[in-house]
C-alpha cells in the first residue's frame, strides 16, 4: 500500500501527530482520500470563527473543500462523511449548509453528539473520498 500526506495553508495546520488528509493509491489510477476531522478554525489566524453554528460550519466546509482539492479532488468525489455535533439542536442548521455543498447522490453520512469537542468548537467533520489520479 502506498500512502502520503497531503497538506495546505487554505486549511488549518495539524497541531499534532497526524495529517490533514492522507491519500492511499488504490491501483489502476483509484485514490482514496481520508481527512482529518476540521473544526471552524480559520487557517490564517487559528482562530475559532465567530458565529455560531453556521460560522462555523461553513468554515469546516471551507477547510475540507480545501484539502481536497490539494489533494486533487473535489465533493462531487465524497462518499463518506463523519460528523458531531455538540448540541444536536444545530443539526437542522448544519444540515442546510452541508447541504448546499454536497453532491447529488448524496455521500453516506454519519451524525453524532458529542460531549465536547476541541477548542469549545460546535462541530467537527471528516470525510473520505475515492476519486481517479
Amino acid at each position: 500500500m502506498c500512502k502520503s500526506a497531503i497538506h495546505t495553508s487554505e486549511a488549518p495546520e495539524a497541531v499534532g501527530p497526524y495529517s490533514q488528509a492522507v491519500v492511499v493509491e488504490l491501483g489502476g489510477g483509484r485514490r482514496m482520500i481520508f481527512t482529518a476531522g476540521q473544526i471552524g478554525l480559520d487557517p490564517t489566524t487559528t482562530e475559532l470563527v465567530a458565529g455560531g453554528i453556521e460560522a462555523q460550519a461553513e468554515r469546516v466546509i471551507k477547510n475540507l473543500t480545501a484539502i481536497l482539492e490539494a489533494a486533487g479532488a473535489g465533493w462531487d468525489d465524497v462518499v463518506k462523511t463523519t460528523v458531531f455535533l455538540t448540541d444536536m439542536d444545530d443539526f437542522a442548521t448544519f444540515n442546510e449548509i452541508y447541504g448546499e455543498t454536497v453532491s447529488d447522490p448524496p455521500p453516506a453520512r454519519s451524525a453524532a453528539g458529542a460531549r465536547e469537542l476541541p477548542k469549545g468548537c460546535l462541530l467537527e467533520m471528516e470525510l473520505v473520498a475515492v476519486c481517479k489520479e
